[in-house]
């Protein structure tokens, strides 16, 4: 089959007159799958067919190199007794060890003093970002958006120029509050040679060391787009219609849970994960409560939870296998009905996905349309109103609403259709309207709008009801997939879960889902998780964020630290128990955030409460 065959097959056929029959052999050529796989990577443009086709592909080391890459020539070339082959396979902490160590002879120096300098400034500058712990060989497609930024970063700082304007979205993304300050110094070294840095962050300790902050607001969506306040952090205190402002000083904040779970009962435990980084360490999951995961960039994390817990339940679960976990053994798996697994991976590649058809939401909404008076008297079906089907869309840009222009070195582009104006449909169909709105009319709808128009519609309301609840009222409900960031598919995916109903225990899986979220949608988005949990399912997030780390039931805090000397676990338990293990650089910060907090709601019951004059309506106070 792989390489093309050719035989003879037996086949064996009936006349048509009685007791007469023969057996015949029919020749058949197989071109291969092999050759027709080469042919067709070769040759096709399609994104989508390259990703199927790759999916029975493989990669293998080369023979005569062993993946080293080079030739044996230059493999036989040392320095301080590596190879560069074993240098680049050292983590960046290792490499700054190792090359802090070699002496150059004095004639050596005149040949590699300089370039030795390099190497190590430009490896301290990776350890002073939070990098340490990546290997110098990564693979520079396996780097999260957070990593490939601070490399970039570091790499600007070695640069040693001045008068630059640098840009940074969120840059503390996947790090530890421990290398969040790290960055900032970092930040500060660009601010003293004579550069503007200007952030756009969520994060409470950058926030605090910005010179001049300008918040944008009020709301999302429709409701934002104005500069609420701009001037020094201080001054941002005195602003009453910031969100920022009342998160920063506590008017607002996450509530300390005064209860903490210890679950159904049942635990989920795996032992001897020694996955990656893990140093075959054993894990127990109290179900039926929140769980978090926290520790150090780096220090295991992700390689226990996606990489070790998600493939041992998928196992045993739904009999799929993976290679890349390593664990002993899992336990308690009968007790769970189902994985979800919320990641920020796209919910579509094309302006055809929206929130809409992925929550399904749209199959009722194009069912309420095709009851309409207009939409019987024309016998519109509800297919007549879906942009995937022959019928009701607009041909020229097959319901996308845009048309792609393809700019071969460059990134394609999308232009607005000019058959449709973007609205997807023939004229025919935009004549049928419900309730005033078109269907290309509710598609250009933000969530919180259509969630009051189809409020009479309980499937409809149920979905959008919890798209609004994770903090995505604000979205379009035709908004392309594509203009989605990470963060929003994660919650939009979330809301999916949440608006079906879910028969038994449940395990949620959810990595950094506070990626990108400011203090008020994370404080919504813990709320929605507390209420999976309180309907008997276990949710499981990796997570930096205090406010969510404080939320939880229960801890697992790894480390100490990053790549080889993380994989270990360092404290279990509430975060109150976490707070008092001196070992745990979570701990440590998370013990400094809930006495902040508590400071912060103490302060707020002390303030006298604001008086309602006699003539005040509807709530407004005097």
């Amino acid at each position: 089959i792989l390489n093309g065959v050719e035989e003879r097959v037996p086949l064996r056929m009936q006349k048509l007159r009685k007791g007469e029959s023969r057996r015949m052999e029919m020749k058949v050529t197989w071109p291969g799958l092999a050759s027709y796989v080469e042919r067709w990577f070769g040759e096709t443009d399609s994104d989508k067919w390259r990703e199927e086709v790759s999916s029975v592909m493989s990669s293998r080391d080369c023979k005569e190199c062993h993946g080293q890459r080079l030739r044996r020539e230059s493999l036989a070339v040392t320095i301080g007794g590596k190879g560069i082959a074993e240098a680049t396979r050292l983590t960046v902490a290792e490499a700054a060890g190792f090359f802090e160590k070699i002496r150059l002879s004095t004639s050596d120096k005149h040949i590699a003093e300089r370039p030795l300098k390099e190497v190590q400034d430009r490896l301290r500058f990776l350890v002073e970002v939070g990098l340490d712990y990546l290997g110098l060989d990564r693979r520079a497609t396996t780097l999260s958006g957070g990593e490939a930024q601070r490399i970039r970063l570091a790499t600007q700082i070695g640069s040693g120029l001045t008068g630059v304007l640098y840009v940074l979205d969120e840059p503390t993304i996947g790090l530890h509050q421990r290398d969040v300050g790290r960055l900032l110094g970092t930040l500060d070294e660009l601010k003293e040679l004579g550069n503007t840095v200007i952030v756009v962050e969520h994060d409470e300790d950058t926030i605090a060391q910005a010179d001049h902050v300008i918040d944008i607001g009020p709301g999302a969506g429709h409701r934002g787009g104005e500069v609420v306040f701009s001037g020094p952090r201080k001054q941002l205190q005195k602003t009453t219609n910031s969100l920022t402002s009342d998160y920063l000083w506590g008017k607002k904040s996450v509530p300390i849970p005064s209860v903490r779970r210890t679950g159904n009962g049942k635990v989920l435990k795996l032992t001897e994960c020694r996955t990656n980084n893990l140093k075959k360490i054993d894990v127990a999951l109290p179900l039926g409560s929140f769980i978090g995961v926290t520790g150090v960039s780096g220090s295991g994390k992700s390689s226990l939870v996606v990489d070790t817990l998600v493939p041992a339940v998928e196992k045993t679960l739904r009999r799929v296998t993976s290679s890349t976990a390593r664990y002993k053994s899992l336990r308690g798996a009968a007790h769970i009905s189902d994985l979800v697994v919320i990641d920020q991976s796209a919910i579509g590649k094309t302006p055809k996905s929206n929130p809409a058809t992925y929550t399904g939401c749209f199959d009722h909404i194009r069912a309420v349309f095709a009851t309409s008076p207009m939409a019987r008297m024309k016998g519109f079906a509800p297919g007549r109103f879906s942009f995937n089907a022959i019928g009701g869309r607009c041909e020229a840009c097959s319901g996308r609403g845009s048309l792609k222009i393809e700019m071969n070195f460059l990134a394609d582009v999308w232009i607005t259709c000019d058959s449709c104006d973007g609205l997807r449909y023939n004229s025919e169909t935009l004549l049928v309207e419900y309730r005033g709105k078109t269907i290309a009319d509710v598609l250009k709808m933000e969530i919180s709008e259509a969630l009051e128009f189809f409020g009479n519609h309980n499937r409809i309301a149920r979905i959008m009801k919890t798209l609004v609840d994770v903090g995505l009222g604000y979205l379009k409900l035709g908004q392309a997939s594509n203009t989605l960031s990470g963060g929003e598919a994660q919650r939009i995916k979330l809301a999916k879960e949440l608006s079906r109903r879910v028969h038994g225990d449940v395990l949620y899986v959810l990595d950094e889902p506070t990626t990108g979220l400011h203090f008020d949608d994370v404080a919504k988005l813990t709320r929605v998780l507390h209420r999976l949990v309180e309907q008997g399912h276990t949710v499981c997030v990796i997570e930096h964020n205090l406010d969510v780390a404080m939320s939880c039931d229960y801890l697992i805090d790894l480390g100490p630290d990053g790549g080889d000397t993380g994989g270990q676990i360092v404290a279990v338990g509430s975060p109150e128990s976490l707070c008092k293990n001196k070992l745990s650089h979570t701990g440590v910060y998370l013990k400094a955030h809930m006495t902040k907090r508590r400071k912060a709601a103490l302060s707020q019951l002390s303030k006298p409460k604001r008086k309602t004059s006699k003539g005040a309506k509807n709530g407004v106070s005097a």
